[in-house]
């Protein structure tokens, strides 16, 4: 039976030697995630650029299930991660809920691979 030869790495210590940076940090690393994983559905990107394109600025919840040709509930479910994500911002009116970008948020959701 023939052994199997096993070949010792070489130590090269300027390839394992340790990165001086420390990358991300859980929590901010869990804050990026919740943008990009609110960004992942493309019911969410579409309800975010109805939104953009508003005339007012601003949506209507009533106004958001039509276009997208869902129900209220699910509509409404998407636009609370867009919320919770920190993309967009609710204002309650009555029995409605108003809905527009946070104001430099998609500025600051542009660099998020930048900064990685």
């Amino acid at each position: 039976m023939n052994s199997l030869q096993t070949i010792e790495p070489g130590l090269d210590e300027a390839c394992c030697a340790p990165s001086d940076t420390s990358g991300l940090s859980a929590e901010e690393a869990q804050q990026k995630a919740l943008i990009f994983k609110a960004l992942s559905d493309p019911n969410r990107l579409r309800l975010l650029s109805i939104v953009k394109g508003a005339g007012a600025g601003e949506a209507c919840v009533c106004d958001l299930t039509e276009p997208l040709d869902l129900s209220q509930p699910t509509v409404s479910h998407h636009l609370k991660i867009l919320v919770d994500a920190g993309l967009l911002h609710r204002e309650k009116r009555g029995t409605w809920a108003y809905y527009s970008l946070v104001p430099g948020a998609m500025e600051r959701t542009a660099g998020l691979l930048a900064s990685l």
